[in-house]
């Protein structure tokens, strides 16, 4: 039987989740990579995740919020601190009838919303079917596509600034850029209000199948990975940047640069972390010698020094 943390001791009844030591990040990033996290918190209504940041804050634990690990990559040795999810009282997601709009707590997966959506005949999610993650995750880092992102669809967000309670901003309170946002770092998404366009369901399918087709038959799906691992320089392709230094389909170990989009890197199966992340430095030194272009990585790294 697992014992109480301290955390469920210290918080007591106010604590609704579930709070794990030494926990193996390899079984919560989509990569399948990482050493263990001292605490993963999960946190099920705001009242706990108030209290496990407070507390977190109060005994000097290091933390971070992380979604469904999609765009993470921990390293071998793990992180000495806390990694906190959301939970039960996050995942919601409701269509408002009069409004056209969704409510979506930050802890939902963007792929409900796609559905939600066109399960109705709204349109304007299209562009993120096959996406991972979470809607939270998809905010902090405006996921979308060169094109359309989800930061053009938010009316509004509600937050946790930890120490001070709850923010919340209006779509304009916030510049949306390519794969980032101006949002705080120190506070945590919540929730958000995301509107729709009346639409043709048969269109809406018919788009959604054309671009998950595009994804099946250009990124590698059926393996491990972050996703794209570095942003796309302006006017530029990073694949066609990595192809041209002959870089694609480069091996470390059991991680891979794909073969079939080299702005991948893959776990073939038991790579490790050092292994990705020297990919990830040869493919930045390559370019930069080549083209004098600093690629900037989108993923996000946790517990290297």
């Amino acid at each position: 039987m697992r014992g109480v943390s301290f955390i469920e001791y210290e918080l007591g009844d106010r604590f609704k989740g579930v709070v794990l030591e030494n926990e193996p990040m390899s079984r919560h990033t989509t990569y399948r990579i990482g050493g263990p996290a001292s605490y993963f918190i999960q946190a099920d209504t705001l009242g706990s995740l108030v209290g496990v940041t407070e507390l977190l804050r109060c005994c000097g634990i290091p933390w971070i919020v992380a979604g469904k690990g999609s765009n993470l990559l921990v390293s071998d040795e793990g992180f000495e601190g806390a990694v906190v999810v959301l939970g039960s009282e996050f995942n919601a997601c409701s269509y408002n009838e009069q409004a056209q709009t969704f409510s979506v707590g930050a802890g939902c997966r963007l792929s409900r919303v796609v559905r939600e959506a066109f399960s109705r005949g709204r349109a304007g999610f299209e562009f993120a079917v096959g996406t991972p993650g979470t809607v939270g995750g998809a905010l902090r880092m405006n996921a979308g596509t060169s094109h359309e992102y989800i930061g053009s669809r938010v009316l509004s967000i509600t937050s946790l600034r930890p120490g001070q309670g709850l923010k919340r901003y209006n779509a304009s309170d916030v510049a949306w850029g390519y794969r980032e946002t101006s949002f705080p770092y120190d506070e945590i998404v919540l929730e958000c209000e995301l509107s729709t366009n009346e639409g043709d369901k048969e269109a809406i399918r018919v788009k959604m199948e054309t671009a998950l087709s595009r994804r099946r038959k250009t990124q590698p799906l059926s393996m491990p990975s972050c996703g794209s691992v570095f942003r796309n320089p302006e006017r530029e392709s990073v694949g066609r940047l990595i192809e041209n230094v002959g870089l694609k389909g480069a091996t470390c170990g059991a991680a891979q640069i794909s073969e079939l989009h080299a702005n991948f890197i893959v776990n073939r199966g038991g790579a490790r972390a050092v292994e990705v992340l020297a990919l990830i430095h040869a493919v930045q030194d390559a370019v930069g010698q080549r083209y004098g272009i600093e690629l900037v990585p989108e993923v996000r790294f946790l517990g290297f020094a």
